[in-house]
């Protein structure tokens, strides 16, 4: 299982904003999960997203296109991957594996 860190940024929007772009790529993460495909969580300045690697490729492209969709014609999506191969953990073991250091 690997986790991702994902940030898409449209390009060329009327405004500073883009939360109406994010909303959307949060419904189609919210496919995705509900499918038991992934699990995802929302920071402020990305999306965390777990699941196989496959998987995360396919949810990645989805996240990619809302933009396009929505009529832009740029976008750049950063991508970031943590893929360990000798254990499984998940998103929150990697905190609490931190916090257990930092209580010790």
């Amino acid at each position: 299982m690997a986790i991702v860190d994902v940030t898409v940024i449209p390009i060329g929007t009327s405004t500073p904003s883009v939360s109406t772009y994010v909303a959307e790529i949060q419904r189609v993460l919210k496919v995705y999960e509900d499918k038991g495909q992934i699990r995802f969580e929302l920071t402020p300045m990305n999306t965390i997203i777990e699941g196989d690697l496959p998987v995360l490729f396919e949810v990645i492209q989805a996240m990619h296109e809302v933009p396009f969709q929505k009529g832009l014609m740029r976008v750049a999506t950063n991508i970031r991957i943590d893929d360990r191969r000798d254990i499984t953990r998940r998103m929150e073991e990697k905190i609490e594996a931190v916090e257990k250091k930092l209580n010790d």
